[in-house]
């Protein structure tokens, strides 16, 4: 019945690690060094990577979004955060790679104990940002060994089989999504370009090329990136760097209108000119790889690193986006309640899995007519999987959704007006007191965010406790933070401002960002609800000195009241839960059949009544 088209349940197939540990160490001496640092990134650091980047992977079995490995003729470590300890386990050779927490131990601090004296560690200078770079040379010269930056990746030269890289079409962005022309931006990016007293911004993240161009493509899954850099000037006309079979001849008429257009070969020999020409490039400190900071400065150039200022523009949304962000959450909010609905019905009596949960919901996001990709894989985990933060269905570890467990569901979608993200838990069957009554302490904290009154000014960080107070008190918490910016038709985990302990940016008006607070029982279920927020002006307060913001929350699905214990919420918090809901209710009617309008009306009753 249901089928996914942006998803896939596959594990990597098994390889030889240790023969492809062997070639590499073969290919390292031809080199004339000791070892190798490999991270999981691309020229970019993309959260997201294309087939032909996945050289973590092809060398180690490990296919989760971040980790690095390091390579000596004698040992070999893999380091992965929390997220992906388990996963690490079952995929790599552990005979071959010690799989080594961060959290425990840092790839800096395993190579001052590891390097042996002397000894020459090999890294790629595109694959590491220019702060990445500088701790790696540190480490080495304080095990009495050093850095060698590597004119060409050694995996490359051993992969035999590499996918050739992406090749898909750029398309125009439409001013009827974007809400603001291109133009209008580069005249906002010189001006801060001249702020920085630099000649030049080199722009290497592709979310900010893609929004600062008004342009969008598809070399990686589920965001719609154009892999490019662009040369933003002080004065005259900035420059994308694409390969040329990208660009129909429609979209460079179109572009070639504000910014010239040159091939991606090209990009190497302009930054070796503004080097030679002695200017000050601006250089984003989060992806501006090592390699772009050498090839300005070895030309006699000056790089100077900080924030990209795309990244703080982009973060706060027009007022199209703004709309365009709530229809689509309108429209998300329709397919998701209809999954909803079908998965009531299907868990009474039929037996579904995890996986027909993931091809059902991404079928009725289709079904919208409009949906572009998923936003990210889906999270789906019934009973323990769901106490997984990052888990992933495949077809090994497909679970049936049974009677009396918690079934967290972790989705968004892609569409040219929105990114959205959404996380429910939902029970299945009756739910024990336990799983009552810490559902509403995670729900104490969602609302606490979703009510919360601050000053201009106030960073994510000085939210976050709001989420984790009632958890706390309870001796409880959650590992993940609260919550992550999201794009308008773009990453959907943008920066830079997230609810965190670490997010230090302040929120500014327009800002879209979640909201999801979790806990998570190892081994028998895992609870997390998530809603977009939208950061927006909140009434002045009487006799007050400061400007004051708050949240809208832009998703439209219920939360399930089966799992609320109202006795544990105060009278503000039960308004709150039955304002949104009624605001679902009117939102979503519209837009869903029957037989979804009867469980909506359940969904969304007042507490209390049956």
């Amino acid at each position: 019945m249901f089928e996914a088209h942006f998803q896939t349940f596959e594990d990597p197939p098994p390889i030889q690690t240790g023969a492809r540990a062997q070639e590499l160490r073969a290919q390292l001496t031809k080199l004339g060094v000791d070892g190798f640092i490999l991270p999981r990134a691309d020229r970019f650091q993309n959260e997201y990577v294309p087939p032909s980047e996945e050289r973590l992977t092809w060398l180690t079995g490990f296919a989760g979004s971040a980790g690095v490995a390091i390579v000596f003729a004698d040992r070999a470590a893999l380091f992965v955060d929390g997220r992906y300890t388990l996963q690490a386990k079952d995929q790599v050779d552990a005979s071959v790679f010690t799989i080594v927490p961060i959290a425990d131990t840092s790839p800096d601090k395993w190579i001052e104990k590891n390097l042996p004296s002397g000894a020459r560690l090999g890294y790629d200078p595109w694959l590491h940002t220019v702060d990445g770079a500088e701790r790696l040379v540190k480490a080495c010269g304080d095990a009495g060994g050093s850095a060698v930056p590597l004119d060409a990746n050694p995996i490359d030269a051993i992969w035999a089989d590499r996918p050739a890289a992406p090749s898909e079409p750029i398309v125009v962005h439409e001013m009827r999504y974007a809400g603001e022309y291109a133009a209008s931006k580069l005249g906002r990016i010189r001006s801060e370009v001249s702020n920085l007293r630099a000649d030049a911004l080199v722009v290497s993240d592709p979310h900010a090329v893609a929004w600062a161009f008004n342009i969008r493509g598809s070399d990686v899954a589920h965001t719609p990136l154009p892999l490019a850099y662009a040369i933003v000037p002080q004065e005259g006309r900035p420059t994308l760097y694409a390969d040329a079979g990208k660009l129909t001849n429609a979209v460079r008429h179109k572009l070639e209108e504000v910014i010239d257009i040159r091939d991606s070969s090209a990009f190497v020999r302009d930054l070796g000119a503004l080097g030679e020409a002695r200017k000050t490039v601006r250089l984003d400190q989060a992806t501006g790889s090592d390699q772009i900071a050498r090839i300005v400065t070895d030309a006699g150039g000056k790089v100077t690193r900080g924030a990209d200022p795309i990244a703080m523009m982009k973060a706060v949304k027009n007022p199209v986006e703004i709309e365009g962000a709530r229809e689509a959450h309108r429209r998300d909010g329709a397919a998701v309640v209809k999954f909803l609905a079908w998965l009531e019905r299907e868990t009474h009596g039929t037996t579904i899995t995890e996986i027909d949960a993931v091809e059902a919901l991404e079928t009725f996001r289709r079904e919208t007519g409009l949906l572009k990709d998923v936003s990210f894989p889906t999270i789906s985990g019934a009973g323990p999987n769901g106490a997984i933060v990052h888990y992933r269905v495949t077809r090994a570890t497909n679970r049936r959704i049974a009677q009396g467990e918690l079934f967290l569901v972790d989705s968004g979608g892609q569409y040219e007006d929105g990114t959205t993200d959404i996380t429910r838990t939902v029970a299945i069957g009756q739910p024990t007191n336990e799983m009552r009554e810490r559902f509403t302490l995670v729900l104490k904290g969602h609302i606490a965010i979703a009510r919360a009154i601050f000053p201009e000014g106030t960073s994510g960080a000085q939210l976050d406790p709001f989420a984790r107070q009632h958890l706390w008190e309870a001796g409880l918490d959650f590992d993940h933070g609260t919550g992550h910016g999201v794009g308008s038709y773009l990453s959907v985990h943008e920066g830079p401002a997230r609810i965190s302990k670490l997010g230090n940016v302040p929120l500014k008006r327009g800002m879209i960002l979640s909201n999801e607070p979790g806990y998570y029982k190892a081994g028998e279920y895992g609870i997390r609800i998530e809603n977009l927020v939208l950061v927006t002006e909140a009434p002045s307060a009487p006799g007050g000195e400061k400007p004051l913001n708050t949240f809208e929350t832009l998703t439209t699905v219920p939360i399930d009241n089966r799992l609320i214990e109202t006795s544990m919420l105060t009278a503000e918090e039960i308004s709150w839960i039955e304002i949104y809901h009624a605001k679902v209710a009117a939102a979503l009617y519209p837009l869903v059949d029957a037989d979804t309008k009867a469980w909506l009306e359940v969904a969304t009753r007042p507490l209390g009544r049956g």
